[in-house]
């Protein structure tokens, strides 16, 4: 019965290590790779190639939760969001949180065997930046921009696989992510913006002050430009512009929810909106190809 108690214990902290219970981070990272995907292949993506990013989507983010929290540990224990971790409260050790780290990496990469040689190349780069981003907030206040080109990388990725090839699209929309992630990363960093303060932590939510919310507009309004230019560039239709106008009015109105009701309760919402909304965007894609 103890054993069992503890290996319950063990696998309880390893879920909420990976965040499985809360999979909007897994969306934010597949809504823009599915987004390269279908533009590639023109709304018909192989099976094969799709499972593999649906699953890889999975299994990077959740690596990614750990990296980031075992690069945390230290401040984790002093943000109200972030004490009950399972590294920063004691449910796991870092060398756990290590394997878990490296077997999840290990079956990632196992996947993207299975893709052309020039795809597997380019992994390299998304471990990378899936492992420098916790660090980057230790010194520059843009640790939102590298969270974009490690969640943007798996689109650059995925028109590789598809092409064998990269292009100014896939870039357009690579940039187009980093401009989406930073707005809602930063909405997601004013839920801790008094404890940043506090511990030393830097962020575009502290770097932003009080033009936080202007700030705010501006990329939504650059990433939805990115993602015009992209769709023009591949001869999307009417469809598609208007799913990107329709998800700019979606995230603005976001903004002006957190604007108008600025409480830790609200900025989550927003935050978790986004996750929803980049799938419309995706709807839209799906609706000019097949309609």
């Amino acid at each position: 019965m103890r054993t069992g108690t503890i290996s319950s214990d063990k696998l309880t902290a390893v879920s909420d290590l990976i965040r499985l219970p809360k999979q909007q981070g897994t969306l934010l990272v597949l809504w823009p790779t599915l987004w390269s995907l279908f533009l590639a292949s023109s709304g018909r993506p192989p099976l094969k190639v799709l499972v593999i990013f649906v699953i890889g989507t999975f299994l990077m983010r959740s690596a990614g939760c750990v990296i980031n929290d075992i690069a945390d540990r230290n401040f984790d224990p002093f943000v109200e969001r972030t004490r009950s971790r399972p590294i920063a409260s004691g449910r796991l050790k870092v060398r756990e949180a290590l394997f878990v780290f490296a077997a999840l990496s290990l079956l990632a990469f196992v996947l993207v065997l299975f893709l052309n040689p020039f795809t597997i190349v380019l992994s390299f780069i998304g471990i990378a930046l899936a492992s420098v981003y916790p660090f980057v907030k230790r010194v520059s206040h843009w640790p939102q921009a590298v969270l974009g080109m490690a969640f943007g990388w798996g689109a650059v990725m995925a028109w590789a696989a598809i092409n064998n090839a990269l292009g100014v699209i896939p870039l357009l929309i690579f940039v187009a992510n980093i401009f989406w992630s930073i707005a809602y990363d930063t909405i997601y960093a004013l839920m801790d913006k008094d404890d940043d303060i506090k511990i030393g932590v830097k962020s575009t939510a502290l770097l932003f002050g009080d033009s936080v919310y202007k700030a705010l507009y501006i990329l939504y309004i650059c990433m939805a430009a990115a993602l015009s230019v992209a769709g023009y560039l591949k001869g999307m239709g009417a469809l598609f512009f208007a799913g990107v106008f329709v998800s700019l009015i979606a995230f603005i109105r976001s903004v002006n929810s957190v604007k108008m009701t600025p409480t830790r309760e609200m900025a989550f919402r927003s935050f978790t909106a986004n996750a929803l909304l980049g799938g419309l965007v995706l709807v839209f894609i799906l609706l000019d190809f097949y309609i």
